[in-house]
């Protein structure tokens, strides 16, 4: 019976997503809090995973660990080109049987390096942007977004009002993954950047040119948009992240 309603949930919810956008790609997104002091023994368990990649039948993933911010120590991404045969019997098993991490059982040895963790299916940017963003980038800034309801339309074009903010000011936009089903965030965004400094590297703007830029994105002003922003929220959490390499 389990087996049956998984496998409508997977059905459903891919037809929903197909008609949203024709072009949509997919990634699972694992956010997990280490059992306190495991965190550097499920580094390297995941960090094998990370050579192994293949083997388990998953698109490339990308490991980051928390610095600062929420509550999370590591968060896990990859592509998921098909969504109906990722959640197959045979493609889970496979996960399961070539990984120390993917969808593990109930009770399994894994448990007892993490005390919690969270998983999500989301839709985001090309495939191509996502590898190459992850792979010339060590630095990340994630927010994520629980928004009030029937806000979620609303916080999406703000957040795509703030690239454009973002580009006229002469940085780097942000990826946008909006959730299909999961946790409780409904939208998360990532910035890249090379290292803190470069992330703090706005600070030197010029205000009149943040206000323009502001503006030109529709915002009343650069001093509106975070007021605009949490005007949307029932949850925000801001975290910066490093990345975990698998050599």
């Amino acid at each position: 019976m389990k087996r049956c309603f998984l496998t409508l949930l997977v059905v459903f919810t891919f037809s929903n997503c197909e008609a949203q956008q024709a072009n949509d790609v997919y990634y699972k997104v694992i956010t997990m809090r280490a059992t306190p002091g495991k965190l550097l023994d499920l580094i390297d368990v995941i960090k094998v995973d990370l050579k192994n990649y293949e083997r388990a039948g998953v698109e490339k993933p990308f490991l980051m660990r928390h610095s600062q911010g929420d509550q999370w120590d590591l968060l896990l991404m990859y592509p998921i080109k098909d969504l109906s045969k990722h959640f197959s019997e045979n493609e889970m098993t496979k996960r399961r049987e070539n990984s120390a991490t993917l969808d593990q059982g109930y009770g399994r040895p894994y448990y007892n390096l993490v005390s919690w963790q969270e998983e999500s299916i989301v839709e985001g940017p090309s495939l191509k942007e996502f590898n190459d963003r992850f792979t010339e980038f060590d630095y990340y800034h994630v927010e994520m977004f629980q928004a009030l309801a029937g806000k979620q339309e609303e916080l999406l074009r703000q957040r795509e009002m703030e690239n454009v903010y973002l580009t006229e000011i002469g940085r780097d936009t942000n990826l946008i993954f909006t959730k299909i089903f999961g946790g409780e965030v409904d939208i998360f965004t990532l910035g890249f950047y090379r290292d803190i400094k470069h992330f703090a590297e706005s600070a030197d703007i010029p205000i009149e040119t943040e206000n323009a830029a502001a503006k030109k994105a529709g915002f009343e002003s650069v001093y509106t948009i975070g007021s605009y922003l949490r005007s949307l929220l029932l949850e925000h959490h801001d975290t910066l992240a490093g990345a975990v390499r698998n050599d």
